[in-house]
């Protein structure tokens, strides 16, 4: 978007450019014929216009180096004063006889590709208000050797044209790249826009559900209560006391869950990275009691992330797909980036891994993949994490044997505390892996 908003400081840069290689080009042609074609200019004169170009250019520098953008009038009084000071040069070395009269039209080319029409109109009708005054008054080219006058024309309209070529090319050319950058990211705002609208509409399509589940949850609650207090008597249900507790426990995690949801837009949920995990983790433990699940290394102690909730959210997300992938093996470590700036959250599996025709498309789109899921899930899982400022990334365990998921989410983190001091966390860099 940077570029978007700073074509019009490009433009302007361009014409600094431009008109410094326009005023070196004309001190080169005045020496050139003065010196070697033997005609007689008005030097002072000509010198003269020439300085007031230079003060005019350093003002544009100036202009540059400012960080407001230029308006289209800004444009136009640029150009405007090209063709004035062209047409001072020509009126002083013979007007409309001079081979470089026609470099009025880079000047107007420029002016089309970078100002609307009816000021590129104001522009040409100056142009040939001031071809018709030359054609008409001028100071005549006063040369040593007339005899030559058309071969010295002849040379001067080659160059000339060379001249109006190279620059012509050179700055449409620059123009062109700048309007394919600009819609290059438009393209790519458009799909970012097209991403965050199909995660808004499956997180409204989220809590609708979650709002209409809640009564028939507790619904089930209180009957597995009743049948829970039921089986202390009654010896049919006794052997399923354990099951009803289980199911309780599943129950609770499901109230809890809705609970999370009704207060995440109104309540901050900035915690410690080291005590959250560790309820984190017991809790997706009593989701999935009969996967294998460690914890490896220990996380940092005086780190914090801005939204457990969302966090949460993510790595149940990359845990449950790794526990569909490999029961017998789910494993979670996080720790600190080598630079410190963000936490890393590792999650790994044994399953049989990323079908290579669903890489590119996990996290980027719904996808069905191989065990029945439909990639809802990580999708909005990496929408997450871009939200959060970070990113999720999908691999294999190992590279000599390419089995098992290796998820990798990278978070800023909210703040460290040194010495009871709180400092805030460097930008975050994004990547996470999913099973």
């Amino acid at each position: 978007m940077h570029r978007i908003t700073t074509t019009g400081r490009v433009n302007l840069g361009h014409l600094f450019w431009l008109r410094c290689l326009a005023i070196i080009g004309q001190l080169l042609t005045i020496a050139f014929v003065q010196i070697f074609i033997g005609a007689n200019l008005p030097l002072p004169a000509m010198l003269l216009v020439i300085a007031l170009e230079v003060l005019f250019n350093a003002l544009t520098w100036w202009r540059v180096s400012q960080q407001r953008p230029e308006s289209n009038m800004e444009l136009f009084g640029q150009i405007w004063v090209d063709l004035g000071a062209l047409s001072a040069l020509l009126f002083l070395s013979g007007g409309t006889s001079n081979p470089f009269v026609s470099l009025y039209l880079p000047s107007l080319a420029i002016a089309a590709a970078v100002l609307p029409w009816y000021l590129m109109a104001w522009l040409a009708a100056f142009a040939v208000a001031c071809y018709a005054v030359l054609s008409f008054d001028s100071v005549p080219l006063n040369l040593d050797n007339p005899a030559n006058l058309f071969e010295y024309y002849r040379a001067g309209m080659w160059v000339n044209f060379m001249v109006s070529v190279g620059l012509i090319a050179w700055f449409v050319a620059r123009m062109s790249k700048a309007l394919r950058l600009r819609d290059a990211a438009l393209g790519d705002a458009q799909q970012r826009l097209l991403h965050d609208e199909r995660a808004v509409a499956l997180g409204v399509q989220a809590a609708t559900v979650a709002h209409e589940i809640g009564t028939p949850l507790s619904t089930i609650a209180m009957l597995s209560e009743e049948l829970r207090d039921a089986a202390r008597t009654d010896p049919g249900l006794a052997p399923y006391s354990a099951d009803l507790e289980l199911l309780e426990q599943q129950m609770t995690l499901c109230t809890s869950a809705l609970a999370r949801l009704r207060s995440r837009a109104s309540t901050t949920n900035r915690q410690l990275v080291d005590k959250w995990l560790e309820s984190f983790a017991e809790q997706w433990r009593l989701r999935h009691p009969h996967v294998k699940f460690e914890r490896l290394g220990t996380p940092p102690a005086d780190v914090s992330l801005d939204d457990t909730v969302a966090v949460s959210q993510i790595l149940t997300i990359l845990l449950d797909n790794a526990a569909r992938a490999s029961r017998d093996h789910v494993t979670l470590s996080c720790a600190l980036a080598a630079r410190g700036d963000q936490i890393v959250f590792d999650v790994c599996d044994a399953g049989p891994g990323i079908p290579a025709s669903l890489r590119g498309s996990l996290g980027a789109m719904p996808v069905d993949s191989t065990q029945g899921g439909h990639g809802v899930g990580l999708y909005l899982a990496f929408s997450a994490a871009a939200r959060l400022r970070g990113s999720i990334e999908l691999t294999d365990v190992s590279a000599a044997r390419p089995r098992g998921t290796r998820a990798v989410l990278r978070l800023p983190i909210a703040a460290r505390t040194i010495s009871g001091a709180s400092h805030p966390g460097a930008a975050p860099s994004n990547t996470e892996k999913q099973a």
